[in-house]
């Protein structure tokens, strides 16, 4: 919404009149924090997030230094944020705090920090050290190019938004690796799983352990990030086309993961199905990201049309991978399968048992152990089959089904117990392991 002058003027006046009444009031230094946006609109929900981080960057300066502030008050209106912090503190160390938070970063060119001594006086940067303000478009002084109108009101507006548009896909790449390495980590820590690398054992796998998963997901971790920023770019487009876009990136990534472990196959599965879940967070607004329903609805839709495209023209002459041969022979359909249906097994099983598993007061991890069992029940394991047959499978599954029918929740010897049991079998449900790591992830984005 456009502001008019004599609003903005209004407004100038009413924070005058704030910050005296505050200094008086509290009779300690003052930071007055507001953006620097030009044109009439002042506020919207993209400046509104700018100032969010901005407060935040200055909260945490603030801490980092020891200094608590006495006093917090914020203003939200048309004519635009404003965050009024009262601190027992030296105001010069004040001012050197708010300027290097608006040189340190490219987004700080669009915070204006203020600081006001007790009796209301400014400090100027150029008092503490600092240069003046650079104008947002050249990079020459900004008192110069503001008084001869150097630059259109659209050039700023334009230049406004990139700065924070740019700024916030790249929080959001940074939070979506995190969290998708936070999740291979936690799903290769949950002990006991059964024929899977764990803190107690390498499972059903001579050739990995704990420290391979380790090293395998950090090194995953920017491919994840950029996984966002392909669901990003585009956003505006058809949901199977970044999929499509996806793919190259994920073949690159296994090429990282398998020079990071020797050439041991770590997270294959997941560079495919974590992948999809980042990318769906970057075709999402961040507001929906708490959202697992809506995350996983974006997964489906990203996926439609993946089995028919992957396995169309395969034949028993041309089908190479496991999953493969299992889909011309017995129509399995696997992690493609999963993924095409928004992933029932994490949507309908896996999240709701964790989430369930937490509220009765059980460890993440134990109820990741729970969550584990179930998601392996109502998923077809391609992983498992491949290291046996259909019928090994089949009544494997049963024998879990009928754990969780006497204990939703089994304790760790009985989880123990069907280790063993797997790892003499030599079976490993890799991509039960999968859906599990996208489990925590969504949980991690719930909370």
């Amino acid at each position: 919404m456009n502001v008019t002058l004599i609003q903005m003027l209004n407004a100038g006046e009413e924070r005058v009149r704030r910050q005296q009444e505050l200094l008086k009031e509290h009779g300690c230094p003052m930071i007055c924090f507001s953006m620097n946006i030009a044109g009439p609109e002042k506020n919207s929900p993209l400046i509104r997030r700018g100032f969010e981080a901005g407060k935040e960057m200055l909260l945490r300066a603030l801490k980092a230094e020891g200094i608590t502030p006495v006093y917090k008050e914020e203003v939200h209106s048309i004519t635009g944020n404003e965050l009024y912090l009262m601190a027992e503190c030296d105001p010069f160390v004040l001012k050197k705090i708010t300027s290097s938070i608006e040189d340190g970063y490219p987004v700080g060119r669009l915070f204006d920090m203020d600081v006001l001594q007790c009796g209301g006086k400014k400090i100027d940067r150029e008092s503490i050290g600092f240069s003046p303000r650079k104008c947002l478009i050249c990079g020459k002084p900004g008192k110069d190019c503001a008084r001869n109108r150097s630059h259109s009101v659209e050039e700023l507006q334009k230049k406004t938004v990139q700065i924070l548009t740019d700024r916030f896909l790249k929080v959001e790449a940074e939070e979506a690796g995190r969290l998708a390495c936070r999740a291979l980590l936690y799903e290769v820590t949950t002990t006991p799983k059964p024929g899977l690398v764990d803190r107690q054992n390498t499972g059903s796998h001579r050739d990995m352990d704990i420290f391979t998963f380790i090293d395998s997901a950090c090194a995953l971790k920017p491919y994840y990030m950029q996984c966002m920023r392909i669901g990003r770019e585009t956003s505006g487009l058809k949901a199977p086309e970044t999929l499509r876009r996806l793919r190259h990136k994920g073949k690159l990534a296994e090429q990282i993961m398998l020079a990071q472990t020797g050439g041991v196959n770590t997270h294959k599965g997941a560079i495919f199905s974590v992948g999809v879940v980042c990318a769906a967070l970057g075709r999402l607004p961040r507001e929906q990201w708490g959202n697992a329903e809506r995350v996983l609805d974006e997964c489906c839709e990203m996926s439609k049309g993946l089995i028919g495209a992957d396995f169309q023209d395969l034949t028993e002459e041309t089908a190479v991978t496991a999953g493969q041969k299992l889909y011309l022979k017995y129509g399995i359909t696997g992690i493609r399968g999963q993924m095409e249906a928004g992933m029932p097994a994490v949507r309908k099983k896996g999240l709701p048992v964790l989430r369930e598993g937490i509220r009765r007061g059980l460890s993440i991890n134990d109820a990741g152990c729970a969550a584990l069992l179930h998601i392996m029940v109502s998923s077809e394991d391609t992983n498992i089959i491949s290291r046996s047959d259909v019928e090994t499978w089949k009544s494997t599954i049963e024998q879990v089904k009928q754990i969780l029918k006497k204990d939703p929740y089994p304790d760790r010897d009985t989880i123990e117990a069907l280790d063993r049991e797997f790892i003499r079998k030599n079976l490993s449900p890799g991509g039960s392991a999968d859906l599990l790591a996208i489990t925590y992830m969504l949980y991690f984005l719930e909370n």
